[in-house]
């Protein structure tokens, strides 16, 4: 395997192990658990696995390859909640996964996006490597919160796996 092929590999463990944080620490909670918020801002854990998905949608999707499929219902709620069910969420979710790793598998980790983000993270973000870097950085940040929300919840703490 040459350094490319090994740091690709590296990046995408840490992406699956994050991804796989978020899933473990929502685990478990029912549907009212999942679209309860617990802190003054509103967001819900639902609707923070919904935002998770749509972020793996937008930085794979429509920025490392210019283009995604149209979502399947309208974006049309306050940020962070989402009206579906925890099912339909979690599906979408782990679609979005998948997705992902299929674009960073057959793309060199040097290569440019064919989107563009808004600047200033834009400028930063110049090559496949960088959005990897990037998706995990949101996706740990976002396991954080969960992990205070499920202790709020019903008071379980250190659910993640790592």
């Amino acid at each position: 395997m040459n350094s490319d092929g090994a740091e690709k590999k590296t990046l995408s463990a840490f992406l699956a192990a994050q991804r796989a944080g978020v899933l473990a620490i929502v685990d478990g909670l029912d549907t009212q658990a999942l679209t309860t918020s617990v802190l003054p801002s509103g967001w819900t854990p639902l609707g923070l696995m919904e935002h998770l998905g749509h972020a793996e949608r937008y930085w794979f999707q429509e920025i490392v390859t210019g283009a995604a499929e149209p979502l399947p219902w309208p974006d049309e709620h306050a940020p962070l909640t989402t009206p579906r069910e925890p099912q339909v969420v979690f599906a979408f979710y782990e679609d979005q996964c998948r997705r992902s790793d299929a674009v960073i598998a057959r793309t060199p980790l040097s290569a440019a996006p064919a989107g563009r983000h808004p600047e200033p993270l834009g400028d930063e973000l110049a090559e496949l490597r960088g959005i990897i870097m990037h998706v995990i950085e949101e996706t740990a940040r976002h396991a954080g919160h969960l992990d205070i929300a499920r202790e709020l919840l019903d008071g379980r703490t250190g659910l993640g796996p790592r």
